[in-house]
């Protein structure tokens, strides 16, 4: 496989070179390194690379000592083809710190060897993990399915590394050697291996954000008006366990603290460099935090992609060049970071006060309203463990916090303020993991924002189906920053309720019933009519009422309402309630929510101390109206049922051809089609195992004839008019047409009402309920599937559920089950119920279909034909166009 010189000088690296193999990705300690093809100019860098490598790990990687690497060795490992020759290089910085690589074998042709080598100092880092997933990916585009590698038999890093891939591997040992080879497809086993990978990796780049050892602040200003000053105040007026430096190349020290002219003069390595200077400036100090070897940065300074598309370029530059530097960044534009855990006490933010310490951690997109909401927390007595304003989200997003706190153990709850999603799709994937085992509540800004659909149609997606949305995924979505405080200190505090019966205890009649009538309108149940004891009654008789409604078997969360009388004050009664349910052992076996009208200190005294003095576990929340505190308790409802419903399981449909999908798509994005037509949209189906009902396309009389008889008959006519295709009042359609005269006297009707000769013969489906598949997309989950009964009656009231790709079997099941005419497929006033198995299966391949082929931005099955003999596909359009920027599938990388 050697090239000549001749070759060498003739062959164009550009005209080859796959930039989309390009990532930047996040190692196992949290530091980063960019990923790439290797080019020819890379070949000086190699050798200094081999010279750099241990002769242990020459040895390993080359079988032989290997001291230098030959001119003839080097063109030929920096000159590569990208199909038959793969390499990959790792770069921190402009060193190579890794290279992997691949060789197309000539026996048997779908295999390739595969080897890497990682550089001594960075072994350990995951290097060889992340290598070989990437090189699998490009080997499997490049029509590969196997890899083989020979590894020397005490090289037990390397062994290790695919033994533990999740691959099913096959080895054999012969003279000192041990032969591995295994297919590249993904397994369950690889996918979790991946999986599990990511989130560990990402996670700990989080924890050196929020655990630094050392911080400097870049910008640190004796100006009181300027947010270098105030950065560096909130740092110290923290306490923090970690040193501060300030950089001010004008002034000795900052707030009587030592300054250094820049972030190299600073004898300490940095963690954190918080970075506070003008956006005009920021270039130059960073590539000192570069050279400094910083770990992660925090841009507080605005004036990037929140001023337009050069400060948009800009930041996007700024970030690949911290990546390939091994740093992760915050912002720019953003609040700061907040931990404050007793060990830590950090308060890198513009918030002037250290939050309370409690088990919340909070994402907030928005900077400008991040101090505004620290502060509603600290007045609910809602504590935070740990709190990330992202700004403009450049680099760090939420979704590698929801890979920190699913392992932090100082979190419990999750709350988030978001303004968009940066990679929706692995956003639903993390939420629904996370949900599982803590609940994360989010504000989501620009709820009745219209977003053009992934079919480019018209319809919008109503906020009951997103709702639903999420839902799915375990997120309890509210409306405002006052319902997402009213969510987090029930759960926060309180137990999870075991079911939706709810007892009502108060002291005034009115309240109770404003209580029990939101309680019926959330779907919970009053198990009784509300208890009132009468304005008259004292604290004793109150609580003694709560303690009977709490010890009732059948009561899953209790609902306390309280009007204060002029003789005793509130807090009283609030002293006396918490004392009884902890006389009746359940304050961490069911829920409890309160309310106390114009009773100042109540919140005092239904507290439970935590071990800091903060509010702990038992502590019952209390509400400004009785609907507020109900609604808290309704979303804890939900959201424990759907915690305790099983998760479903993610089916692969049989007889499914991706491969064969994929070259298709392929072949036709490649020549630039968007709209398929029908025969290609047939041929793509059939790849996922959907058959439309057969049909064929006349444009004069006779043919309409021979293909009725072609198909068989009973036949439908429809005008290939999209002005009268889906008419419900069959305008452009005729049907059951039993012969040839028919076929005739029908085909001039439709061309006399259509104005055009074509049109399209079917054979006639099964009678059934007409029904409408599609996918679509949301801003918030990316692709969804969208399911519903055709009709202007259902389009009109917007009668449509979704659901988010990926797609459970129990999803599929609720997705068909969950619009409100869903009845009518399950026997409605005594008609036959449809095959419901059909549909799902058929629901299940469209999810597939979205799943594996991006490019697949308009997908419509209308009608549907929901009878007892299954679910008859009538009519369907498909079309391709640009791929989302942020799929959620191939290797890990950083989106």
């Amino acid at each position: 496989m050697d090239d000549s010189a001749s070759e060498q000088q003739q062959w164009e690296p550009e005209a080859h070179y796959p930039r989309h193999w390009e990532a930047d990705v996040v190692l196992s300690d949290g530091g980063t390194v960019h990923l790439r093809p290797i080019l020819p100019a890379d070949a000086d860098q190699l050798v200094a690379f081999h010279g750099r490598l241990s002769d242990r790990t020459r040895y390993y990687r080359y079988f032989s000592p290997y001291p230098r690497m030959p001119q003839r060795d080097v063109d030929r490992f920096s000159r590569v083809d990208y199909v038959n020759r793969v390499a990959l290089v790792a770069l921190l910085g402009d060193d190579i710190v890794a290279v992997g690589r691949f060789d197309r074998l000539r026996e048997p042709e779908d295999s390739a060897e595969v080897a890497f080598v990682v550089q001594d100092g960075h072994q350990g880092r995951g290097l060889g993990s992340i290598l070989l997933e990437h090189l699998a990916a490009a080997a499997r585009e490049c029509g590969l399915s196997r890899f083989v590698a020979e590894v020397l038999a005490e090289n037990s890093q390397m062994v290790r590394v695919f033994r533990d891939a999740g691959y099913e591997v096959k080895r054999a040992m012969e003279e000192g050697l041990v032969h591995l080879e295994f297919p590249l497809d993904p397994t369950e086993e690889s996918l979790a291996v991946a999986r599990a990978r990511e989130q560990a990796a990402e996670a700990r780049s989080v924890h050196n954000l929020l655990h630094p050892r050392s911080v400097a602040v870049i910008g640190a200003s004796i100006d009181p008006d300027k947010i270098g000053h105030t950065v560096l105040a909130n740092l110290l007026g923290a306490d923090s366990a970690a040193p501060i430096y300030p950089v001010n190349p004008e002034h000795r020290a900052v707030r009587g603290v030592r300054s250094y002219g820049s972030v190299l003069d600073i004898p300490d390595d940095i963690d954190l460099a918080v970075i506070a200077i003008p956006a005009g400036g920021v270039a130059e100090v960073l590539d000192s935090c570069l050279a400094k070897g910083v770990k992660a940065l925090l841009i507080v300074s605005s004036g990037f992609s929140d001023v337009g598309p050069s400060g948009r370029e800009a930041e996007s530059s700024m970030v690949h060049q911290a990546r390939v530097y091994g740093m992760r960044v915050v912002g720019p534009n953003a609040l700061g970071v907040v931990n404050t855990d007793p060990a830590q006490r950090l308060n890198a933010s513009l918030a002037p006060h250290l939050p309370g310490r409690g088990r919340t951690g909070f994402f907030c997109q928005s900077g400008a309203l991040g101090v505004a909401i620290l502060a509603a927390a600290t007045e609910r007595g809602l504590g935070v463990s740990t709190f990330v304003s992202a700004g403009n989200r450049a680099d760090l997003s939420g979704n590698d916090l929801l890979q920190y706190w699913q392992t932090d153990t100082a979190t419990d709850v999750v709350l988030l303020y978001l303004e968009s999603f940066g990679n929706p799709r692995k956003f639903a994937r993390l939420a629904r993991r996370l949900g599982r085992s803590k609940p994360i509540i989010a504000v989501k800004s620009g709820r009745h924002a219209v977003r053009a659909g992934l079919a480019a149609t018209s319809v919008r997606i109503d906020e009951t189906s997103v709702q639903a949305l999420f839902d799915q995924a375990g997120v309890i979505r509210v409306e405002s920053v006052a319902q997402m405080f009213d969510a987090a200190l029930l759960l926060a505090h309180q137990p999870l309720p075991g079911g939706e019966r709810v007892a009502i205890v108060g002291n005034s009649s009115a309240l109770g019933m404003l209580a029990a009538d939101a309680a019926l309108e959330q779907g919970l149940r009053p198990v009784v009519d509300p208890v009132d004891v009468g304005a008259a009654a004292g604290p004793e008789e109150f609580a003694a009422a709560v303690r009977s409604a709490a010890e009732n078997s059948e009561v899953d969360a209790l609902v306390t309402v309280f009007a204060p009388p002029v003789a005793v004050p509130g807090t009283a009664y609030a002293r006396q309630l918490r004392t009884a349910l902890h006389e009746a052992g359940t304050l961490r076996t069911k829920p409890v929510v309160s309310t106390f009208l114009a009773a100042e200190g109540v919140p005092d005294e239904l507290a439970v101390p935590g071990p800091d003095g903060t509010p702990g576990p038992g502590s019952v929340p209390s509400y400004p109206s009785p609907e507020r505190a109900v609604l808290a308790l309704a979303r804890a409802v939900r959201y424990a049922n759907w915690r305790a419903a099983p998760q479903g399981e993610f089916v692969r449909p049989e007889g499914v051809d991706v491969e064969r999908a994929r070259r298709l798509v392929e072949e036709w994005t490649e020549a630039g089609i968007g709209r398929l037509s029908d025969e290609r949209m047939v041929l793509l189906l059939e790849c996922y195992g959907i058959e439309v009902v057969a049909f064929r396309l006349v444009t004069d009389v006779e043919s309409a004839v021979a293909a009725a008889e072609e198909v068989g008959f009973p036949v439908a006519l429809k005008s290939a008019s999209e002005r009268l295709r889906h008419r419900t009042d069959l305008a452009g359609v005729r049907l059951d047409l039993g012969g040839p005269e028919a076929v005739r006297t029908a085909y001039r009707d439709l061309c006399d009402l259509s104005g055009t000769t074509d049109l399209y013969v079917q054979r006639m489906a099964p009678k059934g309920t007409s029904c409408v598949l599609r996918l679509m997309d949301d801003p918030s989950f990316g692709t969804l599937v969208s399911f519903g009964l055709a009709g202007p009656a259902n389009d009109l009231i917007g009668d449509r559920a979704y659901r988010a790709v990926p797609l459970t079997d129990t999803d599929v099941a609720e997705l068909i089950r969950a619009p409100r005419a869903a009845p009518m497929l399950t026997g409605y006033r005594g008609a036959q119920a449809a095959d419901l198995d059909s549909m799902a299966d058929l629901v299940l391949r469209v999810a597939s279909l979205a799943e594996d082929l991006p490019e697949v931005r308009e997908l419509v099955l209308e009608p549907v034909l929901a009878a007892p003999s299954g679910a008859w596909v009538t009519g369907a359009v498909l079309g391709l166009g640009p791929t989302p920027d942020s799929p959620d599938s191939g290797p890990r990388r950083l989106r």
